[in-house]
C-alpha cells in the first residue's frame, strides 16, 4: 500500500520560502523595537518607560510614527506569514524532524509559537485599523487569574510558571549550543558575517532566555501568593530587572541582547534556508 504522505499535495518550496523570509523580517522589526524601547526605559531616554516596552507598546510606537497604519498593516502581514510558515513546519514537517517523541515535541513546539504569534498578528492587524486592540491589561495576569479560579488553581499557575522558567533555560542553553551554529557554519558564509551572526544569536538567545525567566519567577510568585497581580509579561520582567542592583545597566545589557535577537532574525531571513 503506497504511503498516504505521498498524495498529499506539499507547499511550493519558494512560496514557502517568500512567506517564511518575510515572517522572520517581521519578527526582526518587533524584536529590534523591543529592545529600543527596553534599552530606553533603562536609561530613561526620550520619557520612555518599561510600561510601553512590551509587543503592544512596540506595535503601539509604530502606530504614532508617520504612515503608522500602513506601516503596522505590513508588520501585521509578515507576522501572519509566521505563523502559516510555524504551522507548515508543523504539519509537513518540512525540517525533517520526524515522527518519535522527540520529534513530534519539536513539532508540537512549532505549532504553539504558531499559536502565540498568530495572536500579536491579530492584535497589530486590530491596532492598525483603529479598533483599539492596544489598549487591554497584561494578558500573562489575566491567564494567572483565570488559572487561580479554577479547581487546583495555584497548581494549575505553578506549572505554567516551571514551563516558562523550562522554556527560559532552554533558550539561554540553545545560545551556548552548537545546534544552532552548525546550521550556521554549514551554509558557507563568509567568516565575519558566520561571526556576526553566531554572536547575534548567542546575545539574542541568552536575554530571551532571561526575560523568559523573570516571567517564569513572577507566575511562581502569583502561584505561591494565590495573587493574579503578581503575573506579568515582558514589561513587568523589565521593570523587575531595572528595579534590581544595577537595574539601568542589567536591563540595559537585555534591551541589547534582545535588539541582537532581532538581528539574527533579520540575518537568517537573508542567509538561511528556511524550508529543506
Amino acid at each position: 500500500m503506497a504511503d498516504i504522505s505521498t498524495r498529499v499535495p506539499s507547499a511550493p518550496p519558494q512560496w514557502v520560502e517568500n512567506f517564511a523570509k518575510l515572517g522572520l523580517s517581521a519578527k526582526g522589526v518587533v524584536y529590534c523595537l523591543i529592545g529600543i524601547l527596553a534599552f530606553m526605559s533603562a536609561f530613561e531616554l526620550g520619557g520612555q518607560s518599561t510600561e510601553g516596552a512590551d509587543r503592544s507598546g512596540t506595535f503601539q510606537f509604530i502606530l504614532e510614527q508617520p504612515f503608522g497604519k500602513w506601516l503596522l498593516g505590513i508588520v501585521a502581514v509578515g507576522l501572519a506569514c509566521y505563523v502559516l510558515w510555524r504551522f507548515i513546519q508543523a504539519i509537513q514537517d518540512t525540517d525533517h524532524e520526524g515522527s518519535n517523541a522527540k520529534g513530534i515535541a519539536k513539532r508540537l513546539r512549532y505549532a504553539f509559537s504558531g499559536l502565540i504569534y498568530a495572536g500579536l498578528a491579530y492584535l497589530a492587524a486590530n491596532m492598525a485599523l483603529g479598533n483599539g486592540g492596544g489598549s487591554g491589561g497584561d494578558s500573562r495576569q489575566t491567564l494567572a487569574s483565570e488559572l487561580l479560579q479554577q479547581p487546583f488553581g495555584q497548581w494549575l499557575v505553578g506549572i505554567v510558571a516551571v514551563g516558562t522558567m523550562i522554556a527560559g533555560l532552554n533558550q539561554i542553553y540553545h545560545g551556548y549550543s552548537e545546534d544552532y551554529k552548525k546550521k550556521i557554519r554549514s551554509t558557507g558564509l563568509k567568516s565575519d558575517v558566520e561571526d556576526t551572526m553566531i554572536r547575534a544569536g548567542m546575545a539574542g538567545f541568552i536575554a530571551r532566555g532571561i526575560v523568559w525567566l523573570v516571567i517564569g519567577y513572577m507566575f511562581l510568585r502569583a502561584a505561591l501568593h494565590s495573587n493574579a497581580q503578581e503575573a506579568g509579561g515582558s514589561s513587568r520582567a523589565f521593570a523587575f530587572l531595572e528595579d534590581a542592583s544595577y537595574g539601568s545597566y542589567l536591563l540595559g545589557a537585555v534591551a541589547l541582547g534582545l535588539i541582537c535577537y532581532g538581528v539574527f532574525m533579520f540575518m537568517r531571513a537573508k542567509f538561511l534556508p528556511v524550508y529543506r
